[in-house]
């Protein structure tokens, strides 16, 4: 495969180079002279030129191409812009306040995107209210339906959603093996490194000290999902910390799940206050209780998705280590139903369908 292309001679510039380009997973071609870029010039994915032959280059007459940078170490350089337009670059990164940025040109040119991810995030209104659950079916029935999909369990007390799943013993990451990660990962190897199911692939808490998500490490797992997930499902606890800033932000839905009950109503009232500055758009999934639903959805000013159907026996399943019921079940056409309307025409490899709770998967 085709590497980035680095044209410099300035030692220090290029230790900087191949040191940010290791972060993004990538190696370089290196020309040390304009002339001895030619061969690499168009096949090179991106192209980063360095001040020092931004000149050299221009006058070699470059046939015009997409995806070029300059680079400095030289912070406002008056000139830096025409030598920019000269060698048909789009931008200009000055060094090292623009690390993150070329990180993210480096990644990209080596990985391109694959697929739109989608973020939904699902929080109890309470304690107790079956988020965790609600989280694990929307995943389990997305990847059935054929949508690679990545669950991540944001909650550091919840004992883990691979014990939901019934994958306990399975082999794979937790955050405790991810949260000092920093730059960019390709999904391709979160994928490898965590626990994986046909389409579904788990990144949960553990079962010993409780571990903060960096809003770092969420940044980075959330960015190597966007790209290679159609759906990203995130269990968040009833706080927000960084990490969970950041899952919110991203989220093109947030669901709060609320027994419709009186208590169950007034500590949702709290956890949507908690959670509105955060995120777009915001929804309940109710469940029955003694209250109408829609009125509790009204006093809360939030609009109503659904009633989440009580699934008899379901206590009893998840303790034997089985996944939720989902196969011809209400959960699993609810959880259907509920990812239609949240997603629409999300389609996967050309094709549009609607998630379903057929079988496969964990």
């Amino acid at each position: 495969m085709p590497r980035p292309l680095a044209i410099t001679d300035d030692q220090e510039l290029l230790d900087d180079l191949l040191r940010i380009a290791a972060a993004a997973g990538v190696e370089l071609d290196v020309a040390h002279a304009a002339a001895h870029a030619r061969p690499y010039w168009i096949r090179a994915p991106l192209v980063v030129v360095g001040s020092d032959l931004a000149d050299d280059l221009a006058a070699t007459g470059p046939p015009p191409r997409q995806n070029v940078v300059v680079v400095t170490r030289t912070a406002d350089d008056p000139d830096m812009w025409r030598r920019c337009v000269a060698v048909g670059a789009h931008t200009v990164l000055e060094l090292p306040e623009a690390e993150r940025l070329l990180v993210e040109e480096f990644g990209d040119a080596a990985e391109p995107a694959t697929r739109a991810g989608t973020v939904l995030c699902v929080a109890g209104g309470k304690g107790g209210a079956g988020a965790t659950v609600l989280a694990a079916s929307l995943a389990l029935t997305a990847s059935r339906g054929g949508l690679r999909t990545l669950l991540v369990d944001a909650d550091p007390l919840g004992g883990g959603i691979d014990v939901l799943l019934g994958q306990e013993e399975a082999l794979g990451a937790r955050w405790p093996d991810v949260v000092g990660r920093e730059g960019r990962v390709s999904f391709a190897a979160l994928q490898e490194a965590l626990p994986t199911f046909g389409e579904l692939t788990v990144l949960s808490a553990h079962r010993g000290e409780p571990v903060r998500i960096p809003r770092e490490a969420m940044r980075v797992v959330l960015d190597a999902a966007q790209r290679g997930c159609d759906l990203v499902v995130v269990d968040l606890p009833r706080h927000v910390g960084e990490g969970e800033a950041e899952a919110l932000a991203r989220a093109a839905a947030t669901i709060v799940v609320v027994p419709a009950d009186l208590r169950g109503a007034l500590a949702a009232a709290q956890t949507v206050t908690l959670l509105r500055p955060g995120t777009g758009d915001l929804r309940l999934v109710m469940r029955a209780g003694t209250l109408d639903p829609e009125v509790v959805a009204a006093s809360l000013s939030v609009p109503c998705a659904g009633v989440l159907p009580e699934t008899r026996g379901l206590v009893e399943t998840l303790d034997r280590g089985d996944p939720p019921p989902l196969r011809r079940s209400p959960l699993g056409r609810f959880c259907g139903e509920l990812l239609e309307s949240l997603l629409g025409g999300l389609s996967q490899g050309g094709r549009t369908g609607r998630p379903s709770a057929g079988a496969g998967g964990p």
